[in-house]
């Protein structure tokens, strides 16, 4: 019996101090983890999306993956936290972390080096290393939930479910509405001399002259009628590839340098990318390559024939 007269469980006498210390411990980095996972993933869920393409998930279902990873990820850092949910949020955490190793190791081969970071500030890349980190991951998060007392109150947590996706809804529509219709400058560097984006259709298309990625969705463009449309390359680094880049692609057309200039403008979230601008504003944004894009979107748009 507690001094306020009410009765506590024998477990929380019974367990020593060290113990309880530790499952502390281990929630509270899980916690941060996933919590910073998730909610990178709710704020920029377009970014992450062309990372999860370039980790050779479907594109078709990348936004949408991305967007319920950041809820689940979000939520479960949120379990995690509260200890009458503790155990839920860490068997969902360890279920998250186990699929992600298993979808890793299945494209091992293909994906070594590629990175699969979860975080906007930390780097990873996948390799041995990205094994040792997730497991150590894994440990956390199940003795954050060994050690905690059994969760209860399901509607409880499933009001805290629904309270991260409206958050992520809202976050979605607020990107949405950022992105669109921003004005270009005035003028860029197009090999050498001033450029007007001012007036007419321009696609400046964002490219990593030595992402393969990059060269697949070049030629699949190539191939495209793009009528009185501009399209400017925008080589995001390794300039000097780009004229290389340019031709073997089959594109041939010309590119600027104003990499710099351009990236304060626009949110490109990665590359391959793109911003279909009209008259001088963006139209569209576009970030998926694969499948009938982006000449489903270009066609819509009227950028191509």
């Amino acid at each position: 019996m507690g001094s306020d007269g009410i009765a506590l469980p024998a477990a929380a006498f019974d367990r020593p101090a060290w113990k309880t210390a530790l499952n502390w411990t281990m929630a509270v980095l899980t916690a941060i983890l996933f919590l910073a996972a998730g909610l990178y993933k709710i704020t920029d869920p377009v970014g992450f999306a062309v990372k999860l393409a370039q980790l050779k998930f479907p594109e078709a279902l990348s936004l949408g993956a991305a967007i319920g990873l950041g809820i689940t990820e979000t939520f479960a850092g949120v379990l995690v936290l509260v200890p009458r949910y503790r155990r839920w949020g860490a068997a969902l955490a360890s279920a998250l972390l186990l699929a992600f190793m298993l979808y890793v190791g299945f494209f091992y081969n293909e994906l070594r080096g590629a990175d699969c970071s979860c975080f906007p500030w930390v780097k990873r890349a996948v390799g041995p290393g990205f094994f040792i980190g997730d497991a150590l991951m894994l440990v956390f998060a199940a003795g954050a939930g060994i050690w905690a007392r059994r969760s209860e109150q399901l509607k409880g947590a499933a009001l805290i479910l629904a309270a991260v996706c409206v958050f992520a809804a809202v976050s979605y529509g607020v990107d949405a509405a950022r992105n669109t219709g921003t004005k270009a400058p005035d003028t860029i560097a197009v090999e050498g001399k001033p450029y007007s984006l001012a007036s007419g259709k321009v696609f400046l298309y964002f490219f990593d002259p030595v992402c393969l990625h990059c060269l697949d969705a070049g030629k699949k463009m190539a191939a495209m009628n793009w009528g009185d449309t501009k399209f400017i390359g925008v080589p995001v680094s390794e300039p000097q590839f780009a004229d290389y880049f340019m031709k073997h692609s089959g594109l041939n057309r010309p590119f600027s340098t104003d990499w710099e200039l351009l990236k304060k403008t626009f949110s490109v979230k990665g590359t391959p990318g793109a911003v279909a601008l009209e008259n001088g504003r963006e139209k569209a944004e576009l970030t998926r390559f694969e499948g009938d894009e982006p000449g489903a979107t270009l066609s819509k748009l009227a950028f191509i024939r």
